[in-house]
């Protein structure tokens, strides 16, 4: 097995995750998720250079802080 095909394997699983994966976890557009960036609201997102990313913790934590 190679590298490239172990990564592809374990895309589902990794543990930084993009706009469009977020968005399709919580069933939000991607939208969405930039306005609740912006108004400091939604999930915890990181900035790798200059792409934004999701931990799959911290998506997890905001759903439990969700909960009514």
């Amino acid at each position: 097995m190679t590298k490239e095909t172990t990564r592809n394997d374990n895309h589902c699983c990794s543990p930084l995750m993009t706009p469009e994966e977020v968005s399709a976890y919580l069933g939000v557009p991607v939208k969405t998720l930039y306005r609740w960036r912006q108004h400091l609201a939604g999930p915890r997102a990181l900035r790798v250079g200059k792409h934004l990313r999701y931990r799959r913790a911290d998506l997890d934590s905001w759903l439990d802080n969700q909960a009514a």
